[in-house]
């Protein structure tokens, strides 16, 4: 195929633009020019990859700060909320300008699902345009519904019939339109029809939607978009110059692979890339739960201030390091405790290890409830985190070989699956028809 500029906007953390990276890396390698949008703090991780970059508002504050606004953006209750009314709506009309240049020469534009600029600048230019969906609750399936932010979380929710769950879709859709009111008077200015609601059918492209996540976790639904395309997990595993350092470029650390093989298999303990500056007593509570059931753990602590008061020095059985590539530490866990961001959640299946979530808001929970069914993992409503409920969960884990066996079932499934190839596959496909 002749190649062409794809422009492939996106916003978030590690989780958001990952995806975006492995597609950007599978699409290069076939000849083609790839350009990503998202905030300027990503600037450095993305071209020191080699990949194209253009900056797009909002912009996400200096990484000194995010202890101070990540709470907020990740309360399980308001976060969605704070999310969408004070980062994204504020910023609508300056992504719109700053997409709209990097959008001229493009032959393609394929959107993350809350970069609400995207539709607007390829519908205003006419441009081919693919939407994605990172997590099923963008897709909000009625016959396999979603656990919203702040819902309980109980298994007998999803058990209801699909009827009272388009009831709550029919209310998520009525309480959530306030939360994007400036999308469709901005449409009308530019001269756009009416696409719906700018996070149900509004946020799907007509030209294709790409589902961006495995079936292990959630299978496609006669609900979903007619076109949607289902790739799979696009796993990308680099920090890059992110936080200063291109140290990690894939491979362990050796400190780290010095503790791995100087006992059995820990648990590794980590809060992603964005709830990590929320961490509160996750950290030391974890440490008192690994002591007590007498097993090895790792801390993957993001920043220095995370590191557990307790942590004894110098030891074989417990170790703090800010980062590591989770496709290749992960598999060497007896098990993973984690957050459920969309990202994590795909490299534990992957792993093919068993879990504990600790989810916070946005799609988490839904991840973490989806793990449970699948019975390859544990959840604890984050304000009930605690030593000795965390303890309690890990050895249920730990002692059941069910959960592993299940894990590993699921874990050699997803590794067949190539999230970045049939992405790109979709965008050719996209790119011919148009």
């Amino acid at each position: 195929m002749k190649s062409a500029r794809i422009l492939l906007p996106t916003f978030g953390s590690f989780g958001d633009i990952h995806p975006f990276l492995a597609i950007a890396h599978e699409l290069q390698s076939r000849g083609h020019q790839p350009v990503i949008a998202t905030s300027e703090l990503y600037r450095a991780k993305i071209e020191s990859d080699g990949i194209a970059f253009h900056p797009i508002r909002p912009d996400l504050p200096p990484l000194e700060e995010w202890s101070s606004t990540i709470p907020r953006l990740m309360d399980t209750r308001s976060g969605t909320r704070y999310l969408f009314r004070e980062v994204l709506m504020p910023a609508l009309r300056g992504a719109y300008e700053d997409l709209l240049p990097a959008a001229q020469n493009a032959a393609m534009i394929v959107t993350h699902s809350i970069v609400f600029a995207g539709p607007l600048v390829a519908e205003k230019l006419n441009k081919p345009w693919l939407s994605t969906a990172l997590a099923p609750l963008s897709l909000w399936s009625a016959m396999d519904p979603p656990y919203p932010p702040g819902a309980p979380l109980s298994e007998k929710l999803y058990d209801l019939p699909p009827a009272f769950h388009r009831n709550i879709k029919h209310f998520a859709r009525r309480f959530s339109a306030r939360w994007t009111t400036e999308v469709g008077p901005f449409r009308a200015e530019l001269g756009l029809p009416s696409a719906g609601h700018p996070l149900f059918e509004g946020a799907f492209s007509p030209q294709g939607v790409l589902a961006l996540f495995s079936r292990e976790l959630a299978a496609p639904q006669a609900d979903w978009p007619q076109n949607t395309i289902q790739t799979g997990t696009c796993f990308y595993d680099k920090k890059g110059e992110f936080f200063g350092s291109s140290e990690f470029a894939g491979n362990l650390f050796p400190d780290i692979k010095k503790f791995l093989v100087s006992g059995e298999a820990p648990i590794v303990f980590t809060l992603g890339s964005a709830a990590v500056f929320d961490a509160q007593h996750f950290y030391d509570s974890s440490l008192f739960a690994a002591q007590r059931l007498g097993k090895r753990a790792i801390f993957l602590i993001g920043q220095e201030t995370n590191r557990p008061a307790c942590l004894p020095q110098n030891t074989d059985q417990f170790a703090a390091f800010e980062y590591a590539p989770y496709g290749e530490l992960f598999s060497r866990a007896c098990a993973v405790v984690h957050q459920g961001g969309a990202g994590t959640t795909a490299q534990v299946l992957r792993a093919g290890v068993p879990s504990l979530v600790m989810p916070y808001s946005h799609d988490q929970p839904d991840h973490a409830m989806r793990l449970q069914r699948l019975g390859v993992a544990r959840v604890i409503a984050k304000p009930k985190y605690s030593l000795h409920r965390a303890a309690q969960a890990l050895k249920t884990i730990l002692d059941d070989s069910g959960y592993a066996l299940r894990a590993k079932e699921i874990g050699l499934r997803v590794q067949k699956e190539n999230g970045a190839r049939s992405a790109a596959d979709a965008i050719e496909n996209a790119l011919e028809r148009a």
